[in-house]
């Protein structure tokens, strides 16, 4: 079945529940995706499980997301292994007040995922039962996933730039850190910096040399080099006679414990 054909036949099955179809993704990564109420939510995944065209046999995975003044959406993606088709099922909750049906009896590997979206959400999944902590310790307070959540870090950490779009303030005073043997920007000579790096060798408009010239080794003057003695062309008797051996240089006379040299 097409994306289009299970959306389609999902609709069927729960009228005269009011679902709304849709494709999501595109070629073959699209899916059914099917927008129902919450008080259908339970009547939707079991029809999806039970019905013989659809057959969604596997529970793939559930979660959650934060749409802010509208509540949040819960969405669960179910497949066929038979038939090699899945449905994407959803749901809005209110924020004030958000609960939904558990699905644990209807696919028992879902309970790891409501325990889950319930801590890092707040929603509730009646008929779930257990929903203990299980990715944070039990003092923690509040849900991470919720998008009006503080993190720590951010206020620990102001760099770097801003916190959030729009936000200007938080300015950056830390250097960029480096791996093991690269050198600093204008450590080799002057090299063009962001404005307020810090650190030694830059600056706002660029670096200086990190190493005083003085310590360099100096450069022969041009024509300082020894000129390099030419080697006698081949012949076609053979190879190149050997040049003239240079004379050894001359060694200083060295006085012996008599007086006289040698």
């Amino acid at each position: 079945m097409t994306p289009e054909e299970v959306g389609a036949r999902l609709v069927v099955l729960l009228a005269p529940v009011e679902a709304t179809p849709s494709v999501s993704g595109g070629q073959r990564f699209a899916r059914a995706t099917v927008d129902v109420p919450s008080a259908s939510w339970l009547v939707a995944v079991r029809a999806a499980r039970d019905d013989a065209e659809l057959a969604c046999d596997f529970f793939d995975w559930l979660s959650a997301v934060d749409e802010l003044a509208e509540g949040f959406d819960v969405v669960a993606h179910l497949w066929s292994t038979r038939l090699r088709h899945g449905v994407l099922l959803r749901t809005r909750v209110p924020r004030g007040a958000p609960t939904v049906a558990s699905v644990v009896d209807i696919y028992p590997g879902a309970a790891w995922h409501e325990r889950e979206t319930h801590e890092m959400f707040g929603i509730d999944f009646a008929g779930h039962g257990e929903l203990l902590p299980l990715l944070l310790p039990p003092e923690f307070e509040g849900h991470p996933l919720r998008k009006e959540f503080v993190l720590a870090s951010r206020v620990a950490k102001p760099w770097p730039g801003a916190k959030e779009p729009g936000e200007s303030e938080a300015g950056g005073g830390r250097r960029p850190i480096r791996p093991p043997g690269v050198p600093a920007p204008g450590e080799w000579g002057t090299t063009p910096t962001p404005a307020g790096a810090g650190g030694v060798g830059e600056g706002p408009r660029g670096g200086t040399p990190a190493r005083p010239a003085g310590e360099r080794p100096a450069r022969p003057a041009p024509g300082a080099r020894p000129a390099r003695t030419p080697r006698p062309a081949a012949t076609d008797d053979g190879p190149a006679a050997p040049g003239p051996v240079a004379d050894p240089p001359a060694r200083a006379d060295r006085t012996d414990d008599d007086g006289g040299t040698t």
